[in-house]
């Protein structure tokens, strides 16, 4: 099995690659590779795209790389491969983002990615740090994972979802805020993984061996 970790030049990949290869070793997952070859990203068997940066930046240099972008639409669109995207990338599944302009997602979850907003202004955007998840709709991704355990966050903007069935997971920040998406071979998750010790390590391991 391939796991590949899309390079659109919108990210610092290292920590995301370490943790993948850490967890498919460990799990006999097959090969973790960061690349910007579309032909890899189009016999991948499974896709990550991460993502640091503002969303229209992030959306003009995913659909800038044409091969890349093209194959991964296929690969998650006519093909099925599971798809997993991380902060900016997940918020790129959107149907719009909201970040200095309206600029299109990819629309795979509808919805909308707009400025966090607490409804305590003693908080503070960015959302930054530690916080705890609340399962909303179970997924194959949660295995071993509970509503209260802790995951890292940095961003502004969340995506809002059009239906409330695709909202995996939130968190509470002065009001909620989205944690995890998903539909179909589609997931999403506003927290690094890679960055929430073993309970991102864990949920990192059930992407790799989930069978949608």
């Amino acid at each position: 099995m391939l796991t590949a970790i899309i390079d659109y030049e919108s990210g610092n990949l290292h920590s995301a690659e370490k943790a993948f290869q850490r967890m498919a070793r460990d799990m006999d997952a097959g090969e973790v590779i960061v690349t910007s070859d579309a032909d890899v990203v189009a016999r991948a068997d499974r896709l990550v795209l991460p993502g640091d940066g503002a969303f229209p930046a992030c959306a003009a240099e995913l659909r800038g790389h044409k091969g890349i972008y093209e194959a991964m639409l296929e690969a998650v669109e006519q093909k099925g491969r599971p798809f997993l995207g991380i902060c900016v990338g997940m918020q790129l599944m959107a149907t719009t983002g909201h970040e200095y302009s309206e600029t299109p997602g990819l629309d795979w979850v509808a919805g909308d990615v707009v400025k966090i907003t607490p409804e305590d202004a003693s908080l503070k955007v960015p959302h930054m740090g530690w916080n705890n998840l609340v399962i909303d709709n179970a997924h194959p991704v949660f295995e071993g994972i509970a509503s209260g355990d802790h995951v890292y966050f940095v961003h502004s903007y969340h995506f809002r979802a059009s239906a409330d069935a695709q909202r995996l997971a939130h968190v509470d920040y002065g009001g909620d805020v989205t944690a995890v998406i998903g539909r179909d071979t589609m997931l999403g998750m506003q927290f690094h993984p890679e960055k929430s010790q073993a309970v991102g390590l864990r949920m990192i391991g059930n992407f790799l061996r989930w069978t949608p």
